[in-house]
C-alpha cells in the first residue's frame, strides 16, 4: 500500500533528509587513504547524534539477512555494489567507495547514497560515477505527476544501458516514509507508461546501481549482506529521496556545501 504524504509531512521528511545529506558530506570529507570503514561509520554516527536522529540501518534485518545490520552506513568498496558492512579495512589510493546512509527524525525517514574515489581516480571510475549520477538525474526528471513508476525505471535504465553498464536485477529504489522501505518498488530498468501512476505526495528513493563490466551478475558475500559483481568489475551506487509534487520533483536529501 502506497501512503501519500501531506505537504507538512514532506517538509518533515526533508528535515530527516538534510541530516542524511550532512552525514554523507561528512563521511566523504573524512574518507582518505588509510582511514578505516569503521571510522567513517563513526563519523556518520556523530552527525546523527548531533541532530537527535536515529539510524534505520542499525539493527535492520530483512528476510534475506542472516544477522541484523551492525552499522549506520553501508560502505561498499570497488566490486561491492551495495550493502557493504563497515570493517577495519583501510582505504587505499584509487578505491571506489559507495556510501549509503539513512536517518529517522521525528518519525520520518530519509535515505541517500553517494559514490566517489579515494585518492587518485582512474578515468574509468570517474566515467562510471558520472554515468550513475546522470542516471539518477534522469530518474528524478521523470518523477512527475502523471508519469508512472515505469517512466522512472526506463529513464534510469536507458542511461545505464547506453553507456554499456550492467544493472543488478532485483535491486532498485523504493517508497520512503515512516519506514525506510515502503511501497512501491522502483526498478532501475523498465518500460515507459507501465506501473503505478505517480501522484502528489508520493515519496520515492531513486537509486541507480551500475556494474562497470557490463554484465548484470552479482553474488552475495560470505557476510550475508554485501553484494559483489560476478566479474570483479567495479560498481557505483547513488541515491536520493524524492517527493512527487504538483510543482515537480523535490529532492529531500540534497547535500549542502560545507
Amino acid at each position: 500500500m502506497v501512503e501519500l504524504k501531506t505537504d507538512a509531512s514532506i517538509d518533515a521528511m526533508e528535515a530527516a533528509g538534510q541530516v542524511v545529506g550532512r552525514a554523507l558530506t561528512a563521511v566523504r570529507k573524512a574518507a582518505d587513504v588509510g582511514v578505516t570503514l569503521l571510522e567513517l561509520d563513526e563519523v556518520a554516527r556523530g552527525v546523527l547524534r548531533e541532530a537527535g536522529a536515529s539510524s534505520p540501518f542499525l539493527g535492520y534485518r530483512p528476510s534475506f539477512a542472516p544477522t541484523p545490520f551492525p552499522a549506520v552506513i553501508c560502505a561498499s568498496v570497488n566490486d561491492a555494489i551495495v550493502h557493504g558492512i563497515p570493517t577495519d579495512y583501510r582505504l587505499r589510493d584509487g578505491d571506489l567507495l559507495s556510501v549509503d546512509c539513512g536517518a529517522t527524525l521525528d518519525g520520518w525517514a530519509g535515505d541517500s547514497a553517494i559514490s566517489f574515489v579515494v585518492g587518485r581516480p582512474r578515468p574509468a571510475d570517474v566515467t562510471l560515477i558520472e554515468t550513475a549520477e546522470r542516471a539518477l538525474a534522469a530518474g528524478i526528471e521523470a518523477a512527475v505527476v502523471g508519469n508512472r513508476v515505469g517512466d522512472i525505471a526506463h529513464a534510469v535504465g536507458s542511461v545505464c544501458r547506453r553507456a554499456g553498464y550492467g544493472i543488478p536485477a532485483g535491486f532498485g529504489g523504493h517508497g520512503v516514509g515512516r519506514r525506510m522501505h515502503e511501497d512501491p518498488e522502483v526498478p532501475n530498468e523498465g518500460r515507459r507508461g507501465r506501473g503505478l501512476p505517480l501522484r502528489h505526495g508520493m515519496v520515492l528513493a531513486i537509486e541507480p546501481m551500475l556494474i562497470a563490466g557490463g554484465k548484470d551478475g552479482y553474488h552475495e558475500a560470505p557476510d550475508g549482506w554485501t553484494l559483489r559483481t560476478n566479474d570483479a568489475s567495479r560498481a557505483a551506487h547513488v541515491e536520493h529521496t524524492v517527493a512527487i509534487t504538483n510543482s515537480g520533483p523535490r529532492i529531500l536529501t540534497a547535500r549542502r556545501p560545507t
